[in-house]
Parts: structure tokens; C-alpha cells; sequence
């Protein structure tokens, strides 16, 4: 069992072992802008069920007080309050190490995660703002979409306010990996618990880019099963959006997935060592001014990036192809940012 917890595939993949990882004498305090929502909800649950966190505190304009409530009667030793509204938004981001921001809308059928942008965009920047006030020293993890313009937005907002650190400012891409795992292990008959797909690029469409000859264990497909898995990947939003037919996206694999990846930070700032995750972070890795790679999670968050590594010819060309459109959004957010009033 010990050597299970271990395995950093392992521990990071099995919510289950976080309970077990009490022993950090870690006193976090985290904070969920966005708590009441559709993704805000599973993941303030999922936080509440860990003992890395000893005060959670739960943001959104409606309907906080009582997911607050509800959660408190949980018989794990978080401490969880709830702020509603602009007037206490300031309160619920005080000495927090840890922001989490899934807040915003979700996409509807025939939407692109850029057709989010508008609405999106603005909340994004009002919270960022407050974070900047409030606890400017704190991680961001930023989930609500596009991520792919959102981190950059997040990025100059804290600029602005001359708060701006690189290594805390994260693109939560952790469901993209989270989704290559299991794909891959249905396909190859193995444990997705035990399946390590990089996914690199960004996080909306063609810029999403698993790296299946880095797959741990390794796997081989056929080049049409390749493409097929690769374009499953990519569009594997797409897919929930069109089965919950019109009732919204991925909630509870998204917070899943952001539960995990606030679990690997909360680790890595614990001390523990070899955590990695992927996110959409500032870069200098390709030619792109933020790109997604395998991170070394640290005390102070990114620790160092552990870059694309070794990329196969289809996968080369994948990245290739992204370049475009990922510039596109980044320059859109920064825009936003900069005529701002």
C-alpha cells in the first residue's frame, strides 16, 4: 500500500489516497470562487473531503451560504465558510495559499469554449483583481474557459497591481490528462489509475495535444486508432456538452480534475517531492508566451518545467498546427486586458 501511495501516477489519479495523506501537518487554506456552480459544487466537496485542507472558504454571487452549510456537516476537519456577493468577496480571499476559479458559464450545445469569452472574460478579471488585493502571494488555478485566453487575462490583471509571479498562476488542463488516461486504458485493456498520458498545448480543440508516445506504460496504436484517440481527446468536452443536450459541460469530471491538480499543489507546497503535473502556464518552451508542459510542482509552485520532450512526428506536427490559434487566444485575452476600463 505504501508503495502505492508512492507512485505518483498512482497517488495523483486516486482521490482515495489523499485521505491518507494527512500526515503533512498541512493547515491550507483554499478558497473556491465560483463554489455554487456546476463544477464549484463537486469540487468544494471534493476539497472538504481532504485532510490537506483546513479552511475552505466559498465564493459565488448566490447560494453559498447554504452549499456552506451542507458541507460543514461533513466529519473531516475542514473548516468551510460562505461569501456571497462582490461586499464579501474580499473576506473570503484573505490569507488564502490556494484560489481556485471554475466560476463563469458553461457551454451549450453548438458553443465553442471561445464563445465564452464575453462573459467569461470579465469575471475572470474582477476576481483576479480582488485575488490581487486580497492575497496576492496566493496560487491561482484557473478553470473557467477559455483557459486558453482567461490565464493570460488573470496574468495582466495581476501585472497591473505589481503582484504578478509566473509560478503561481496556473491553467488547471488537468481533465485533458485525466481523459487520455482513461481512453488509453480502455483501449489497451489496462487500469487508468496506472496510465500516464502527458497532454501538452492549450486547452480548447486542436491546441490540446496528447503526447501518446510518452505514455508510461508505454503504447503503441495504428496511425488511424491514433488519430481517432487523439481527436477524442480534443473533443471530448464536446462530447458531455452534447449528452447533457443543452444542460450544460463536464462538471464532475472537470472537478475531478481540478480536485487532483489542487491536491498536487498542496502536496508539492507541503514539501513533498516529484510532483508533476501538466498546466497552461507562462512559458518559454515554444514560441507561444504560454504553453502547457509537464510541471516539477514545488513550494513556491512551479519548481521547474520539465518542457515537451522527446515529440514524434504526428505529435510534431500537432503542435505545429496548434500555433496559431493558441497566439490568437492568448493575444485576445491580453487585449481585453489592456482596454479595460
Amino acid at each position: 500500500y505504501t508503495q502505492l501511495a508512492q507512485d505518483p501516477n498512482i497517488a495523483a489519479s486516486c482521490m482515495t489516497f489523499s485521505m491518507c495523506q494527512g500526515g503533512l501537518g498541512n493547515n491550507a487554506k483554499v478558497a473556491v470562487l465560483g463554489a455554487a456552480g456546476g463544477i464549484g459544487q463537486p469540487l468544494s466537496l471534493l476539497l472538504k473531503n481532504s485532510p490537506l485542507v483546513s479552511q475552505l472558504t466559498l465564493y459565488d454571487i448566490a447560494h453559498t451560504p447554504g452549499v456552506a452549510a451542507d458541507l460543514s456537516h461533513i466529519e473531516t476537519r475542514a473548516q468551510v465558510t460562505g461569501h456571497i456577493g462582490p461586499d464579501q468577496l474580499g473576506a473570503a480571499l484573505k490569507g488564502c495559499e490556494v484560489v481556485v476559479i471554475p466560476a463563469g458559464v458553461p457551454r451549450k450545445p453548438g458553443m465553442t469554449r471561445d464563445d465564452l469569452f464575453n462573459t467569461n472574460a470579465s469575471i475572470v478579471a474582477t476576481l483576479t483583481d480582488a485575488c490581487a488585493r486580497n492575497c496576492p502571494e496566493a496560487m491561482l488555478c484557473i478553470i473557467s474557459n477559455p483557459v486558453n485566453s482567461t490565464v493570460p487575462i488573470a496574468s495582466e490583471v495581476l501585472k497591473k497591481h505589481g503582484v504578478y509571479n509566473p509560478n503561481r498562476v496556473f491553467g488547471v488542463t488537468t481533465l485533458d490528462i485525466v481523459r487520455a488516461n482513461t481512453f488509453v486504458a480502455e483501449l489497451k485493456g489496462l487500469d487508468p489509475a496506472r496510465v500516464n498520458v502527458p497532454v501538452v498545448g492549450g486547452h480548447a480543440g486542436k491546441t490540446i495535444i496528447p503526447l501518446i508516445s510518452q505514455c508510461t506504460p508505454k503504447v503503441e496504436f495504428p496511425v488511424d486508432t491514433l488519430t481517432a484517440l487523439t481527436g477524442r481527446i480534443q473533443e471530448a468536452g464536446t462530447e458531455v456538452v452534447k449528452a447533457k443536450a443543452g444542460a450544460g459541460s463536464a462538471t464532475l469530471s472537470m472537478a475531478y480534475a481540478g480536485a487532483r491538480f489542487t491536491f498536487s499543489l498542496l502536496d508539492a507546497m507541503n514539501g513533498k517531492e516529484g510532483v508533476v503535473e501538466c498546466s497552461f502556464v507562462r512559458s518559454e518552451e515554444t514560441e507561444c508566451k504560454y504553453f502547457s508542459t509537464p510541471l516539477l510542482l514545488g513550494k513556491h509552485g512551479i519548481e521547474k518545467n520539465l518542457g515537451l520532450g522527446k515529440l514524434s512526428a504526428f505529435e510534431e506536427k500537432l503542435v505545429a498546427d496548434a500555433m496559431g490559434e493558441l497566439k490568437g487566444s492568448i493575444k485576445k485575452g491580453e487585449d481585453f486586458v489592456l482596454n479595460m476600463k
